[in-house]
């Protein structure tokens, strides 16, 4: 194999709409809903369209919808073992290719590349012949060719030797890698492939934990990305729709010098974080992009904190993603806490003292990065409820804290510190124990920690749920964490109820406090809150907060 220098790209990463053709029409229809939508390109799966027989027919079928697309198009017949559809004779399937690309008739136009799988195009000479004389750039009009390979499971063992099997093959203008990502780390390998390879290069991971390679596809100089028209046509797990590509994540505007944000937690995909922080970042003109990033929890909080600490410590030093920091959600805040020590990471005095932070700022001097972590919710969530206390003072009111997770730490320390006295309930009693006594030991205030089943007789004047209950996609959606008994308690007592559930935006103990008559405070004012003290942290500018409402209020609208 003849030695080759990585290639460097020369124009913008495309998008592409993979549409699974079932009908004619309705793909066109599709195609011209992508290219509306601002799509460069559509891939027609016809996996499902092409019946193999052999009939001339089937085959002009897929040359007239090829030659009809509103956009440039790729032809892509994927077969079942390599995870699509088509299950018959491949021979047939290359005479298709043969019909499209070269027995073109009056009027018909070859694709602008087919996609053949890399087993395919190495198991048989002659096939390699045919697809070879398919992409034969010696003719007008010509298709490029697409060499591919994907697993549906894993990373394959044998990657290295895929790729360097796709590099001897002179024929293939664009390489094409796509496995399903086991953690967030394996974008980093994907994005290699991108900047080392020898030609245009499509290297994408399935499942949540690769959507990072698909949205940051342009800062590595990737050939195309792909995009799904809607959530239901999406051709691979993790796929994006092109609203999501376009809008949420501004992919147009992501660049080499793009910097990178993103949210740390697991589950991660209903976090509104990502809308909110990239709209404020497109207001003000700030070269960044914030994604999802989830991280699974580990068995044991040893295992846990090794995980956190093996995945931020890999994106903080690969230089070229440029990663500048992250929120940090449930379960990783107590442990981000642990791992900033165990780094010796700066620490603020509100994190190191309540145990658990949702806030990673990387900075970068001579190329050296700086890590500091810090706790926006503690004084954002303080802030929230001294916004409908009115002319009462938040010192000696009895605030009942639902919870003894990061959320939880952070408001119990936090309304310690304002002088209030806080009452933990949790299921784990032990838990909730303990984190009164670490309130004790560092305010002096006398916290309690008391059981779950405790709130049915409780009277506080402020509650707080900061467990995930009545989250969407969450857990138990539809249901309140404060019982229904406190609430009646607490319409008497005239006592304020927070959520720091924010999706839905009007939680069921929202809904139902509100009914009651209770003060309320939604999770919307502390998400925002707490957001615009991690963009002024990352960015130096004072965050858009009327932006962030309106992002949340539409979305949840």
């Amino acid at each position: 194999m003849s030695e080759r220098m990585p290639y460097t790209p020369s124009m913008s990463t495309l998008v592409c709409v993979p549409i699974m053709v079932t009908d004619e029409a309705d793909a066109l229809r599709d195609a011209a809903l992508a290219r509306e939508a601002g799509a460069d390109m559509v891939e027609f799966r016809v996996d499902d369209f092409f019946a193999g027989t052999g009939d001339a027919s089937d085959a002009a079928r897929i040359a007239r919808l090829v030659s009809a697309s509103p956009l440039p198009c790729i032809l892509t017949c994927r077969p079942t073992w390599e995870g699509g559809h088509y299950d018959a004779d491949d021979d047939v399937r290359v005479a298709m290719f043969e019909r499209a690309c070269v027995g073109l008739q009056a009027g018909e136009h070859a694709p602008r590349y087919v996609d053949v799988e890399l087993a395919a195009y190495n198991r048989s000479d002659n096939l390699r012949l045919k697809i070879n004389l398919c992409v034969d750039a010696e003719r007008e009009q010509s298709a490029g060719l697409i060499l591919s390979s994907h697993d549906f499971d894993s990373r394959p063992a044998d990657l290295t030797r895929r790729m360097l099997s796709m590099r001897s093959h002179g024929a293939a203008r664009v390489h094409k890698v796509a496995f399903r990502a086991r953690s967030l780390r394996d974008n980093i390998e994907l994005f290699e492939l991108v900047r080392q390879g020898d030609r245009p290069t499509i290297a994408l991971g399935m499942g949540e934990f690769g959507l990072m390679s698909r949205v940051l596809a342009p800062k590595f100089g990737a050939f195309l990305t792909f995009a799904s028209l809607r959530d239901a046509s999406a051709t691979a797990p993790g796929q994006p729709t092109l609203a999501q590509l376009l809008e949420t994540y501004r992919f147009r505007s992501i660049r080499t010098t793009t910097k990178v944000f993103g949210v740390v937690g697991w589950p991660v995909s209903h976090s509104l974080s990502p809308r909110i922080h990239n709209a404020g970042f497109g207001e003000l003109g700030v070269d960044a992009v914030y994604l999802p990033m989830p991280i699974a929890p580990g068995a044991t909080p040893g295992d846990n904190d090794a995980s956190l600490k093996a995945t931020l410590t890999e994106l903080i030093e690969y230089g070229p993603l440029d990663f500048r920091g992250c929120s940090v959600t449930i379960p990783h805040k107590e442990s981000l806490v642990r791992v900033a020590r165990g780094t010796g990471w700066e620490i603020d005095s509100g994190a190191a003292m309540i145990g658990a932070a949702n806030t990673l700022v990387v900075s970068r001097e001579d190329g050296r990065a700086r890590v500091r972590v810090f706790n926006s919710d503690a004084p954002a969530a303080i802030e929230s409820i001294k916004g409908v206390l009115g002319s009462r003072e938040l010192a000696g009111l009895v605030i009942g804290v639902v919870g003894a997770g990061g959320a939880g730490r952070a408001i119990a320390f936090e309304a310690a510190r304002a002088g209030a006295i806080p009452i933990v309930f949790n299921r784990d009693l032990a838990r909730a124990e303990d984190l009164a006594g670490s309130v004790r030991s560092a305010t002096g205030v006398a916290a309690r920690g008391l059981a779950w089943d405790s709130m049915e007789g409780a009277a506080c004047d402020v509650w707080v749920n900061c467990t995930p209950v009545g989250m969407k996609n969450g857990l138990a959606p539809g249901a309140m964490a404060i019982p229904e008994a406190a609430l009646n308690r607490a319409t008497a007592s005239r006592a304020i109820v927070m959520d720091t559930v924010y999706a839905p935006r009007v939680t069921p103990l929202v809904k139902r406090a509100r009914e009651l008559g209770c003060t309320v405070v939604e999770g919307l004012e502390m998400f925002v809150r707490q957001a615009a003290l991690q963009f002024e942290a990352w960015t130096g500018l004072s965050a858009p907060t009327e932006t962030f409402r309106r992002v949340v209020t539409e979305y949840d609208a």
